[in-house]
């Protein structure tokens, strides 16, 4: 029941691992199976979610949060607060922990604001926190897992991957405008400052924050090439075991694994010549619709960590990666903490939330292909 119970879990990483151990049967493990791990990769990925699990355990982004809700008086400058700390939030903090932040956070508010309002807000204003996390975090390497992996592997500057992204973001933000202003012209409520008091701050540590956020510092000055990776993840793991080590219980390891059976399960397709040459052929000339399409099926981080191995394009992987993250609810699985979010709180409209979500995943995808091809 517990094996169930786990698959049911951590569906993605058991499917990769178990990728890797079928691969082993076809190329068994030698000395080359070391050169396959992105050890760059997994410390940052594990520095930046330690650091972000520490900043998210005080309640930082709640009270940020809070504060910018305290200057809205209507009913389009509150949905367009909820789903901008999603969408620019994700651009330093992640699609993941925008969602796990903001989506309660959103909740909260809503209900304080009566029964017709959240009836006809909150599914609507939750859909769009989840694209809008899943649009702002494609701007930064440290957006998704899939940017930072891309990003290392590329060599590129953190200024030639913000250029590559920021005309998609920028056509997200007038869309995600756009959709707000609709939104509210069905649902317009007069804010008052107490219909959104703020609740007490939780009880925090501001040398912890003071920490983190030097922690923080540490980790983008890895990321782009200014310290050397194992400097910050020895820096967050050595003051984290210090200071804050609970925090430490917040990463999520599953995600780590999942990285490293994939990276077992594609070092081991590239030393198969039939599947090699075949990837690469159909890869050559469509990168960018390949990885959307892989996207839809997979989510976006496992296409990213299989096609990577087999172009050299790989400023095409991140556009279409990120654009992939639209579409299905497994597009990106940053997308499912929403879900799970209204299916627990609101069993009787997820039907009416995946219908929604779904229509407007396409909708902005198909906008934002248009764009690609402009572009093109």
């Amino acid at each position: 029941m517990k094996l169930k119970q786990f698959i049911q879990q951590e569906t993605v990483l058991t499917v990769a691992a178990v990728l890797a151990v079928l691969s082993m049967f076809f190329v068994p493990p030698d000395a080359q199976y070391a050169g396959y791990i992105d050890f760059r990769t997994l410390s940052t990925l594990f520095s930046l979610m330690s650091v972000m699990a520490g900043l998210r355990r005080q309640g930082i982004f709640d009270r940020l949060g809070r504060a910018l809700l305290a200057r809205t008086r209507n009913t389009l400058q509150l949905v367009l607060v909820l789903v901008g700390l999603c969408f620019f939030g994700s651009m330093l903090i992640t699609n993941d922990v925008s969602l796990l932040t903001f989506v309660p956070f959103t909740f909260v508010v809503l209900n304080r604001l009566g029964p017709d309002a959240h009836r006809s807000l909150l599914i609507p204003v939750v859909c769009m926190q989840t694209i809008a996390a899943n649009l702002g975090s494609m701007l930064t390497p440290i957006g998704n897992p899939q940017n930072l992996y891309l990003y290392g592997k590329s060599g590129m500057s953190m200024g030639a991957f913000v250029r590559l992204m920021l005309p998609y973001t920028l056509v997200s933000l007038v869309l995600l405008l756009a959709w707000a202003a609709i939104t509210c012209r069905k649902s317009s409520v007069v804010l008052s400052a107490g219909s959104l008091s703020a609740q007490p701050d939780a009880p925090h540590n501001r040398n912890v924050i003071l920490l983190d956020l030097i922690l923080f510092a540490v980790c983008l000055l890895s990321v782009i090439r200014v310290l050397p990776y194992g400097v910050a993840f020895a820096a967050v793991l050595v003051c984290t075991l210090c200071a804050d080590r609970s925090t430490l219980r917040a990463v999520d390891y599953s995600l780590l694994l999942t990285f490293v059976a994939f990276f077992i399960f594609i070092g081991n397709l590239g030393r198969i010549p039939a599947f090699s040459g075949w990837l690469q052929e159909l890869l050559t000339g469509r990168e960018v619709l390949v990885a959307i399409l892989a996207s839809q099926i997979t989510s976006n981080v496992p296409a990213a960590l299989l096609l990577s191995g087999f172009t050299a394009k790989t400023e095409f992987l991140i556009i279409g990666t990120n654009l992939g993250g639209l579409g299905t609810l497994i597009a990106s699985m940053a997308s499912l903490i929403s879900y799970r979010q209204i299916a627990r709180e609101l069993p009787q409209e997820k039907g009416r939330y995946f219908g929604l979500f779904t229509l407007s995943n396409l909708i902005f995808l198909a906008i934002l292909l248009g764009v690609w091809f402009i572009l093109s």
